[in-house]
């Protein structure tokens, strides 16, 4: 073997280790730039991720407050419609009570005035309305005063000239009443 043969080949394989320096550079750069590449993916499928729950949440929270306000209409629409018909029949009950403090009711009738009271009740209606208590413009209408010289009757009802009624804290008609009024 010659000289020349040695250079030759120790230049070859320095040739090789250069070029497997190069090929693990390369190959470390490309590990890197992989994992580079699935962090952003990463970060990009959390961001979608949470993009997704926010949205869930979000729709969830529209539906419990849809499920609430539909709730609400429908009570309301109940009463709504327990007024309207309780409005409707309050002249004929006011009538038949008249006619009842005067004596002038059939005996038949009062059967009628006390299944009248009872469908009031079951709706959850309370009369409105009694003499003595005092004067609330909520639930009174006042028609008229009575003079009184006794000042811890002033503003209180006198007469109660037609029964109120209430559904819960609803008015559905207040008390026509006369109102005691203090005179020195």
């Amino acid at each position: 073997m010659n000289e020349d043969d040695f250079v030759v080949d120790a230049e070859a394989e320095e040739n090789q280790k250069r070029q497997a320096d190069v090929d693990s550079d390369a190959g470390n750069d490309n590990a890197v730039s992989k994992v580079v590449q699935l962090k952003k993916e990463l970060e990009s499928t959390r961001k979608e991720k949470q993009e997704y729950m926010d949205g869930w949440q979000r729709s969830k929270a529209d539906y419990v407050n849809a499920l609430r306000r539909f709730e609400e209409e429908k009570k309301s629409a109940k009463q709504a419609g327990t007024t309207a018909a309780v409005e409707v029949l309050l002249p004929a009950f006011d009538a038949i009570e008249r006619a009842k403090e005067h004596g002038e009711i059939p005996e038949g009738f009062a059967g009628i005035v006390k299944q009248l009271e009872g469908a009031f009740t079951s709706l959850g209606l309370v009369p409105v309305g009694e003499v003595g208590e005092s004067f609330n413009p909520l639930f009174h209408e006042a028609f008229g005063q009575d003079v009184t010289d006794d000042k811890a009757r002033d503003d209180t009802v006198t007469a109660v000239l037609e029964r109120g009624w209430k559904q819960g804290e609803s008015i559905i008609r207040p008390a026509k009443v006369k109102v005691a009024h203090y005179a020195n």
